[in-house]
């Protein structure tokens, strides 16, 4: 038999309290120390997608994925839950829809979905040198331990030590981390074998004594203190990064994006990179107030883009998104978004509603039919030579397509792209589309602002238009993101205590 890989997991408190950053930074430091190295969540429930080899995996795990290093595969997130409702998720399983169930129909399912998880983590473990595990929630979620397929469960199954992490931020950090041992099972808590407190503000040495008394009572030794991380490091993941991306700049002269806050919003981290440059704010938006003062208003991508269109016309929000792009300020569209501007949308097949078809907003000459089949691609395309961003025209930029529809232009309308490779392959394809003043734009791209010459071209066009001047540092290239965070974390933690953990030296030797 093959040698299989060391595990090491990370599991939390709670949500929220940092597994995603710290998995993404301990793949980072592994990397950096030598090791082939890889990321693996049994379980993820997000609205945030990324596409791997072709299926859809969490935007968390292909983020960590980059950080060690290795292309993204659909092996290390094998089942995806995509929140349709507020009691029900499409089934991703190794990339690809299967269903859409209710807590019920899902509990029934975990058996099967059990094996998938193992199948997957066993070829991950044939095929690096080590795998690092992320946790969902809490495991001390009493209630569903039975059903359990992404915490301890997976851990057993790994045969891995577990790193515990809270959150200092949030108050009440010892308790939360001795309650959460003191709800685990007997086997369960010996696997815990370091504890990491995340997101303190301030002097450390303030907790010296706190540290030691947690590690005398609970056995259990703590391997770092994380500061707070001011800059956003990692993809946000989930709606709990909403309020964090919203804040951007705070200047009066800020440029003001205006992202509608769609109840199922999906891909929201498309919006990072512009809120991360100076002199701009992106807000997200819920009132039809909140887009009057915007140099930009966006439709971003939705998980259910017909429910969503009905609340958009309830809250006077679509009516409020036609006024701004009839006064010919500039409105963008993402995937969702995107179908959301055209004319009309059809769902025969009943895939995103009880809804037969629906009335967009028609501000373009476009009708979306849904299907069951989804196209979760990767893609290269190229700028247009007008409408929002023709200022980067004739630039090539990667970006990624995750949707369920499939979108007819209906009358002649220009495009904002044309696709030069799908999956690897050359090809002439269209993408988009605009209205004949340029300043409604539709299209199906994720990622688009991730480059730093579409970036700069619609940050300066939006300057224009607002009669300020563009700055001359937006759109410059990144240092790279996850060696920072490699920096702050490594710098935090006992790395060669935790490479111990399994069973490995730091660095490599």
């Amino acid at each position: 038999m093959a040698r299989q890989a060391p595990c090491l997991m990370v599991q939390g408190t709670g949500s929220g309290v940092g597994k995603s950053l710290l998995t993404a930074a301990l793949c980072r430091l592994f990397a950096r120390a030598g090791y082939r190295v890889t990321p693996f969540k049994a379980q993820n429930m997000a609205l945030n997608a990324a596409v791997a080899d072709g299926g859809e995996i969490g935007r968390a795990q292909a983020a960590q994925a980059e950080a060690a290093g290795v292309e993204p595969t659909v092996e290390m997130n094998p089942i995806l839950l995509k929140p349709e409702s507020d009691h029900r998720s499409q089934v991703i399983v190794r990339g690809r829809p299967l269903t859409s169930a209710d807590w019920g129909a899902y509990r029934e399912m975990q058996g099967a979905l059990l094996g998938i998880v193992a199948e997957s983590l066993e070829r991950l473990r044939r095929t690096f040198e080590l795998v690092l595990i992320e946790g969902a929630g809490s495991p001390a979620e009493i209630n569903l331990r039975a059903h359990d397929i992404v915490n301890m469960r997976v851990a057993r199954l790994a045969d891995a030590r577990v790193l515990l992490v809270g959150d200092i931020d949030r108050g009440g950090v010892f308790a939360a981390l001795v309650g959460t041992l003191a709800l685990l099972d007997p086997a369960d808590r010996a696997r815990v074998a370091g504890l990491i407190v995340n997101k303190l503000r301030g002097d450390g040495s303030i907790l010296t004594p706190g540290l030691d008394e947690l590690a005398a009572r609970t056995g259990v030794p703590v391997l770092g203190v994380v500061p707070w991380i001011d800059e956003r490091l990692v993809p946000a993941e989930d709606s709990l990064d909403l309020e964090a991306l919203a804040l951007g700049d705070g200047s009066t002269d800020a440029i003001e994006i205006a992202v509608v806050r769609l109840p199922r919003i999906a891909n929201f981290d498309d919006f990072e990179p512009l809120a991360a440059e100076p002199g701009v704010r992106v807000r997200f938006a819920t009132t039809p107030a909140a887009l009057r003062a915007a140099d930009l208003v966006v439709l971003p991508g939705s998980k259910s883009t017909m429910a969503d269109l009905v609340w958009l016309q309830e809250t006077g929000l679509a009516a409020a998104v036609v006024a701004a792009a009839s006064a010919g300020r500039p409105v963008l569209g993402v995937c969702g978004g995107f179908q959301m501007l055209g004319e009309g949308l059809r769902d025969p097949q009943r895939v995103e509603s009880e809804r037969a078809a629906a009335v967009g907003l028609g501000l373009l000459p476009v009708t979306t039919t849904f299907s069951r089949e989804k196209t979760t691609v990767r893609v290269r395309a190229r700028v247009a030579a007008s409408g929002l961003l023709r200022g980067a025209a004739g630039s090539e930029l990667a970006a990624y397509e995750i949707h369920a529809g499939r979108s007819e232009v209906t009358r002649w309308a220009p495009r904002p792209f044309t696709i030069v490779e799908r999956c690897g392959a050359a090809v002439d394809d269209p993408e988009g589309a605009m209205n004949a003043r340029g300043n409604v734009v539709g299209t199906y791209l994720h990622g688009l602002f991730a480059d730093g010459a579409l970036r700069r071209s619609l940050l300066c066009l939006l300057a224009e238009l607002r009669g300020r001047p563009a700055d001359a540092r937006w759109g410059a290239p990144d240092a790279d993101r996850y060696e920072r965070l490699a920096d702050i974390v490594g710098g935090a933690l006992d790395m060669p205590a935790i490479a111990k953990l399994a069973g490995l030296p730091f660095p490599r030797a």
